[in-house]
């Protein structure tokens, strides 16, 4: 029943996409064992998008799924979206989902998009990075008033006589704003990976902090750069075992996030900045625990506060360079590394936070429409909040 009414719409709203009515109907695009060990750049495309307004529950990943139109949302604006995504209108998209008011609504792949493989996420890995660190609030190994304290006060491994002056000023809260004020050139960069194992453990921020320029309230701007290595030191510092098995057995496991890549920093600890890999079905995770103020399955997994200072806009970084961004996009923030802007329809604007990655990874949270968008993409030069703005949010506001 479900197939048939799917094709009737179609033919009823007037699309003439020859595969259109196939795509909805073709099985879930699963990578295969050899695509599973390709690289990104060899993965094929697929050969048609494959389109779901009522996705399958896969029981095994416990995120729950409902019916676009039935359970939210305008279902003939979000297919003429995918029409137009299939038909190469928009970005390069990989996967466009849609999860509303708890319930996956919407699921859907093109050209590189497997729903069982992980997709780089550039500098989305940062905001798991954060969730993270709020984690080890959550559960004592840190406090929310740890957040104002400098950063060399946790790693105990470091000689304080050789840094430079101003360290102290470097506070968690800045490091997780970008805004550490560590100043370190290209050419110095290029010295420090001749000699790799300096850069073991906290040496590799004894090595920054050794030939940063001074740190100075003027040096103390944004600026998006190495400052989640700092909160990874930290994490490592605080928490009992090691930070890689703190994050795969506090968070990963009680996500039932096991499908993942992870890469290990220079330093052996795992990547902060970058580096990670997630199915977008793991992405729609990482949104819901933040959506639901921490909890997971009705468990506090991160502070509630923590979330709120999270997504906050606690800085303006300005609307000269919005990534994704357009028309209807602005006051672009930053908090604790989640991106921020006002998405406007209409005479109203929607404030949203987001995860963003390089490429165009996006974990998109609308709080006042309880929406969330997951993308993943090639596209760096992207319009994906834009078309937030344009094609998604009218389909969910109530006429």
């Amino acid at each position: 029943m479900k197939n048939k009414t799917g094709i009737l719409f179609l033919i009823l709203i007037g699309l003439t996409h020859s595969n259109f009515a196939q795509q909805i109907d073709s099985p879930t695009p699963e990578a295969t064992t050899t695509e599973i060990k390709l690289s990104y750049k060899d993965i094929p495309d697929l050969k048609e998008a494959f389109i779901d307004t009522s996705p399958s529950d896969r029981k095994d990943d416990g995120i729950p799924v409902g019916e676009l139109g039935v359970d939210g949302g305008n279902k003939e604006m979000i297919l003429s979206l995918a029409h137009g995504i299939a038909d190469n209108k928009y970005d390069n998209f990989d996967s466009f989902l849609i999860a509303h008011k708890g319930k996956l609504l919407f699921e859907s792949y093109y050209s590189r998009g497997r729903i069982n493989l992980p997709h780089f996420q550039a500098s989305a890995t940062k905001v798991y990075t954060s969730m993270v660190l709020g984690r080890a609030i959550q559960l004592g190994y840190l406090t929310m008033a740890d957040l104002n304290k400098p950063v060399v006060n946790f790693l105990k491994d470091l000689d304080r006589t050789k840094l430079v002056n101003g360290v102290e000023k470097i506070t968690l809260h800045q490091a997780m704003t970008m805004r550490s004020g560590i100043r370190i050139s290209k050419e110095q960069r290029e010295e420090f990976k001749k000699n790799p194992s300096q850069l073991k453990g906290q040496g590799q921020i004894q090595v920054f902090l050794e030939h940063t320029e001074p740190i100075t309230k003027d040096s103390q701007s944004f600026k998006y750069q190495d400052d989640p290595r700092l909160v990874m030191q930290v994490i490592n510092a605080v928490v009992p075992g090691s930070a890689k098995d703190f994050i795969k057995n506090e968070l990963l496991d009680k996500m039932q996030i096991t499908n993942y890549g992870w890469k290990t920093d220079v330093s052996n600890l795992p990547a902060s900045g970058w580096g990670s890999s997630m199915t977008s079905r793991n992405m729609i995770k990482w949104g819901t625990l933040v959506i639901n103020k921490g909890k997971w399955n009705g468990e506090q997994l991160v502070p509630e506060a923590f979330i709120a200072k999270a997504t906050s806009r606690i800085l303006y970084t300005g609307d000269d360079d919005v990534y994704g961004g357009g028309k209807d996009v602005s006051n672009q923030g930053y908090g604790y590394y989640w991106w921020s802007a006002d998405l406007k329809y209409g005479n109203k604007s929607y404030f949203c936070s987001s995860a963003q990655g390089g490429g165009g990874q996006y974990i998109i949270l609308i709080e006042e429409l309880d929406l969330m968008v997951v993308v993943t993409s090639r596209d760096n030069d992207n319009s994906t909040l834009q078309i937030i703005a344009e094609k998604v949010i009218p389909a969910f506001i109530k006429k």
